[in-house]
């Protein structure tokens, strides 16, 4: 391909020289930004020295050439996100690296929901709530804060706290979920969460993050855990050992979408709660594509109302689902209710 082909395809430019190396200048071309189905573009150019032995390029550490300098790829076969492209030039007793990238961005925009609330019911509003979950006709809750951080049991109509255990003072707790009649609890920044019996609440066991740093979110599949960590990541967890085995990426068409927190399989799709924003992001965890986005400000001045709230802090989150009913609630931190609500595809 000629490279003037390449440059209508939005080539992104990184130039490495070595002070050392002299003799020798190389630079590595990628398509900066396309869409998921579209062809990208990789072209490794030396501009200085004798000729080199190879080189070998790899889009996350996947060889993607043979003896190519300059080759296209099929964006479908790495999928959305930002994937890292690497050129290893060999040469007289030497070789060197060079790095790159390509943003890969979803097809199609996020359908569009509205919402009606169904029902609506008392909730704590001193629960700064991380984590929540139906189940067997009750609610279980994570709040956090440093000293505050509380695993409890809650009666849905009337919001009565009907057992509750403390997160010891030095932890900051997060998300939660219950697998196999176990609930397992993160922690925000001390890379380390907690499994505790569900009827008893006593503690079981405890594991590490042996990839991300924080801890965020949680729910499940039949499979394995499910895992934020404040960023646009997913992260898929072996429920046997509790290692990060795997991610992906989360994008709409224009951008990654960060800040991922609280999150609730439901219907194989991930409802996902975005910080300091009162919305809902639908991701298809199989792809990380955002299928669907939901504005819930509504919600939160229902609770303004009746209480005050700090505008970037007590925002939207907590999601639960009732999966015999049919039901999705929802809530906040320091939210005086509770929500029953149905989502509405425009």
């Amino acid at each position: 391909m000629h490279f003037y082909k390449l440059i209508t395809l939005g080539l992104a430019t990184l130039l490495i020289t070595s002070c050392s190396e002299t003799n020798y200048k190389f630079k590595l071309n990628t398509t900066k930004k396309t869409s998921l189905g579209k062809k990208a573009a990789i072209k490794f150019e030396q501009l200085k020295g004798e000729q080199i032995d190879s080189v070998q390029l790899y889009v996350d550490n996947k060889r993607v050439n043979t003896n190519e300098t300059s080759i296209t790829i099929n964006t479908t076969d790495f999928g959305v996100g930002k994937h890292a492209v690497t050129a290893l030039v060999f040469y007289p007793n030497k070789s060197k690296k060079l790095n790159n990238s390509i943003e890969i961005l979803a097809k199609e925009a996020p359908a569009v929901y509205s919402y009606k609330i169904v029902n609506t019911y008392p909730h704590d509003k001193d629960a700064y709530t991380q984590g929540l979950e139906y189940k067997d006709g009750y609610l279980y809750e994570t709040t956090g804060r440093k000293g505050q951080s509380t695993l409890r049991k809650v009666e849905l109509k009337t919001g009565e706290v009907l057992q509750k255990i403390d997160l010891n003072k030095k932890y900051f707790g997060e998300g939660m979920t219950i697998f196999n009649n176990k609930i397992y609890w993160l922690t925000w920044q001390s890379r380390k969460g907690f499994i505790y019996d569900l009827e008893t609440f006593k503690q079981l066991g405890s594991f590490d993050y042996n990839n991300s740093n924080e801890g965020w979110g949680l729910t499940h599949n039949n499979s394995e855990l499910i895992k934020t960590d404040g960023t646009n990541k997913l992260w898929f967890l072996n429920p046997e050992n509790l290692k990060e085995k795997r991610s992906v990426q989360v994008y709409t068409n224009k951008y990654p979408v960060d800040n991922l927190n609280e999150i609730e399989l439901i219907n194989g799709k991930v409802y996902a709660n975005k910080w300091q924003q009162n919305s809902i992001v639908i991701i298809n965890p199989e792809t990380g594509i955002v299928e669907g986005v939901a504005n819930l400000n509504g919600l939160r001045d229902i609770v303004t109302k009746n209480q005050a709230l700090e505008p970037q802090d007590e925002v939207l989150n907590g999601i639960a689902y009732d999966v015999e009913n049919n039901r999705l609630f929802v809530t906040g931190k320091h939210w005086g209710k509770l929500f029953e609500i149905e989502l509405i595809k425009q």
